[in-house]
């Protein structure tokens, strides 16, 4: 006779025998669901998969490195989410209606440009706007990048009116966004303002009011939701920097993209989105300087070494036409250390001050510290002063700095840096009215500079009486009026002309 309550399912899962085997259903690995006591246990929720992705070049290893095997660049990968295999895809490219044509049919002028009405800004780009261009603007925080791009816009809106130009900021509210254009007297009746995060929507919302330019601030808050992984990503700002490119190029509308940068005055994202861009622009200087130096990195449609300067106001960004008067209008009087050269910075000549400070060292190892120059190519200089002039500067501290917060990469600024050096090392003032330029060699020789004649006009015009220069310029550059060029061969005869 069977014992009461047997006719019942055992504790435990349904399945489960009186013998003690589990059936198959009770046996199925981890993640299948189970029947417990008439009820099924949903699937545990995976873990989601993450990779590590190097913030240079977008390399992605399943674990930390120190060195990416990619680049070769130290302490750039970073933990993000993976994409799921099966996930959700971005569907088939729509058709465009693009077809290949002969190069010689294709229309092109410099008139295509559209001004931005800023001129520095405009000089930077290479004249204006390109139709279907891709610039990336970056810069230290608060240095003046948004309140730059608004007045951009709103001075594009006014030059292209009944056309809608849209202002998308990913940071502040449209009420922020209009209490700052209150402040810099922006108010175009066509620019419109949309603050969004999702790039579709921005993308959607574009082509909608069919925008004739389009502004995204910034880059690094912008994602899509088909991606996992968080905004600022490598992922994430390498395809919204994709689908926005794709947008400027088959429709040619302008795109600007503002960057963060990180705390090595780099571009945050990875590398490649310096790469997709058409024209990368840095802000250089901030902080307690008045004034910033807008310079192009990169650009396709212009020159990548021109600057743009300015000057920050309680209204926003002045322009400043004439920067040689600027960096040189509070140049000291009768002070040992200092000399003016001419660089080229795109087609535009600056005059700027090379300032030097020649001091006993008080440890065992002299100090190279250098502001707008290269470093080590101050210590060059140095070494070729001691060695070819017998001035004992190796074994003194060195500071070097140029004038008014500009960076100096032309090789005509080295014997402004010599002389500098030598003047604050014999305490002797140079002439405040001499223009020092040319390129310094190992040999101790000056060499040529390109564009000597460009260089000399722009020093005649403020003002300057003589100009030392190399002897291979002296001999065929044409001395402009009022100004008495005299060349030199060797570091040790410039110096002699200057005392």
């Amino acid at each position: 006779m069977p014992l009461p309550g047997a006719h019942r399912q055992p504790f435990g899962p349904v399945g489960l025998t009186t013998a003690g085997r589990a059936s198959p259903e009770a046996r199925s690995p981890a993640g299948v669901r189970v029947a417990w006591q008439g009820r099924h246990v949903p699937r545990a929720a995976s873990k989601p998969r993450t990779v590590f992705a190097c913030a240079e070049c977008g390399h992605a290893s399943p674990k930390w490195l120190g060195q990416c095997p990619a680049c070769r660049q130290w302490n750039t990968l970073h933990e993000e989410v993976a994409p799921e295999p099966h996930g959700p895809s971005r569907g088939p490219a729509p058709a465009g209606t693009a077809r290949p044509v002969p190069l010689r049919e294709v229309a092109a002028s410099e008139d295509e440009r559209i001004r931005t009405g800023i001129g520095e800004l405009d000089r930077v780009l290479g004249g204006g706007v390109v139709p279907g261009m891709l610039a990336l603007l970056g810069g230290d925080p608060g240095i003046g990048k948004s309140t730059l791009l608004l007045t951009a816009l709103d001075r594009l809106a006014r030059a292209l009116p009944g056309r809608p130009v849209l202002y998308v900021s990913g940071e502040e509210s449209a009420r922020q966004v209009k209490l700052r254009a209150d402040r810099l007297g922006v108010g175009a009746p066509n620019l419109h303002v949309l603050a969004e995060t999702d790039a579709s929507r921005v993308l959607a919302a574009a082509a909608q009011v069919e925008a004739a330019v389009l502004a995204v601030d910034s880059i690094q808050t912008q994602y899509l939701p088909e991606l996992v992984s968080a905004p600022g990503t490598v992922s994430q700002i390498r395809e919204v920097a994709a689908r926005l490119m794709g947008y400027a190029k088959t429709t040619e509308t302008p795109v600007f993209l503002v960057g963060h940068v990180t705390k090595d005055g780099s571009i945050a994202g990875p590398r490649v989105l310096e790469h997709m861009v058409d024209t990368v622009l840095y802000f250089e200087g901030g902080g307690a300087h008045p004034y910033r130096v807008l310079r192009a990195h990169k650009n396709r449609f212009g020159s990548a070494s021109e600057i743009g300067v300015f000057e920050m106001k309680a209204a926003g960004l002045a322009e400043v036409p004439n920067p040689s008067a600027l960096f040189l209008a509070e140049r000291p009087v009768d002070a040992a250390g200092s000399a003016v050269t001419a660089v080229l910075t795109g087609a535009r000549t600056v005059l700027v001050e090379v300032q030097a400070l020649v001091a006993p060292t008080g440890f065992g190892t002299p100090r190279r510290t250098a502001l707008g120059l290269d470093p080590a190519r101050v210590a060059l200089l140095a070494a070729v002063l001691e060695k070819k002039v017998g001035l004992d500067v190796v074994g003194c501290d060195l500071f070097v700095n140029v004038a008014g917060g500009l960076t100096l990469d032309d090789p005509a600024a080295d014997l402004a840096t010599v002389a500098a050096l030598s003047s604050s090392f014999r305490d002797r003032p140079l002439d405040p009215r001499t223009l020092v330029l040319g390129e310094v060699g190992l040999a101790g020789e000056v060499r040529a500079v390109a564009q000597a004649e460009a260089r000399l006009a722009e020093a005649a015009r403020l003002g300057f009486r003589r100009a030392v220069v190399p002897g291979g310029n002296a001999r065929h550059a044409v001395a402009p009026d009022g100004l008495e060029v005299q060349g030199v061969e060797t570091v040790a005869e410039a110096l002699d002309a200057l005392a």
